[in-house]
């Protein structure tokens, strides 16, 4: 059996305000293999994003990793100094953010930012880095990609600027890379070229990929497994075509009720009642039971794991799967 290339264990993230401790990473544990595409999906505000920037040291103050482990190809991550961990980034883990303008230097050429990239971990001439770069331009569906390597940020469309970055996030061959809603601004036929395109690296190369997305769509067309997060929390685990087909938990119903593609023409879409909790003032047992039908008195105590068929949900009052 394959070693996993990534191990979280027990992750709390929590930021420490004026205003109280807002958990908004809180216990969560996952493992990923090499080559493995893993989705993790969830309303904003849920935690997904917080997990994507703590699993490369990207969380500022006042936020910080309270607790757990988060173990890359055997090593460490949590308290690993600064030194090191930059040394990982963009080598062997790389992140490919939802706003390209957290990635691109303004006042940089894209040639330029992506030989630095190259050359910052590993001795490469500017003539290589350029064909290379050129190349990973190509890959991503940017035209005449040699001719644009002179360009600077503002001279492309916010579509083609999230190419960019992700041809960036390619360009060190990674062995993981964290994509938080890489596609959103994307038009339909670059996404699905950029879900084609990440789910052959992810074949050919053994490189693993955590998607961070609200659309379900795209995960279920991409990931091999997929984490449902609700308020800081893991709520649903499993292989995506099991969990999006039958989902165990009310909030993964919700979240599958919520999509325009369930309702039928000429009806109200649905919705999930309420809305999320403040991390600040979580309610006690389970978060998601002021806003779920199912719930009753026993939902204010903490919900067991249920477990059927290598799926994970904590529910109280989980749903039939057979259903």
């Amino acid at each position: 059996m394959t070693a996993p290339l990534l191990e979280v264990t027990d992750l709390r993230t929590h930021f420490f305000t004026r205003a109280g401790v807002a958990k908004a990473v809180d216990g969560v544990s996952f493992s990923l293999a090499p080559g493995e595409i893993l989705g993790l999906v969830g309303e904003s505000g849920s935690g997904k994003t917080v997990t994507g920037f703590s699993l490369l040291g990207l969380v500022d103050p006042p936020g910080r990793i309270a607790g757990g482990s988060i173990r890359f190809d055997g090593r460490e991550l949590v308290g690993l100094p600064a030194e090191e961990m930059r040394a990982l980034r963009g080598q062997r883990i790389a992140m490919v953010f939802q706003d390209p303008q957290a990635t691109l230097n303004p006042v940089l050429t894209i040639g330029t930012q992506m030989t630095l990239a190259l050359q910052a971990h590993g001795r490469v001439s500017g003539r290589a880095a350029a064909e290379r770069a050129g190349a990973m331009l190509t890959r991503v569906g940017i035209p005449e990609a040699a001719s644009r390597l002179s360009n600077y940020p503002h001279e492309f469309s916010g579509g083609m600027r999230q190419r960019v970055a992700i041809a960036m996030a390619l360009l060190n061959g990674p062995d993981l890379i964290v994509a938080d809603e890489p596609t959103t601004a994307l038009d339909v036929s670059i996404q699905a070229q950029i879900l084609a395109e990440m789910k052959t690296l992810a074949k050919e190369s053994g490189t693993a990929l955590v998607w961070i997305s609200h659309d379900l769509a795209t995960v279920s067309s991409l990931a091999d497994r997929v984490l449902v997060m609700y308020a800081g929390r893991i709520v649903e685990s499993g292989p995506v075509g099991e969990v999006l087909r039958a989902p165990l938990h009310p909030y993964t119903r919700g979240l599958l009720d919520s999509l325009p593609a369930m309702a039928e023409p000429g009806q109200r879409l649905r919705q999930i009642q309420g809305a999320a909790p403040s991390l600040l003032a979580l309610p006690p047992g389970c978060p998601f039971a002021p806003r779920c039908a199912r719930a009753s008195d026993i939902c204010a105590t903490p919900p067991p794991a249920v477990e059927r068929a290598g799926r994970l949900a904590l529910c109280h009052h989980p749903l039939d799967a057979a259903a």
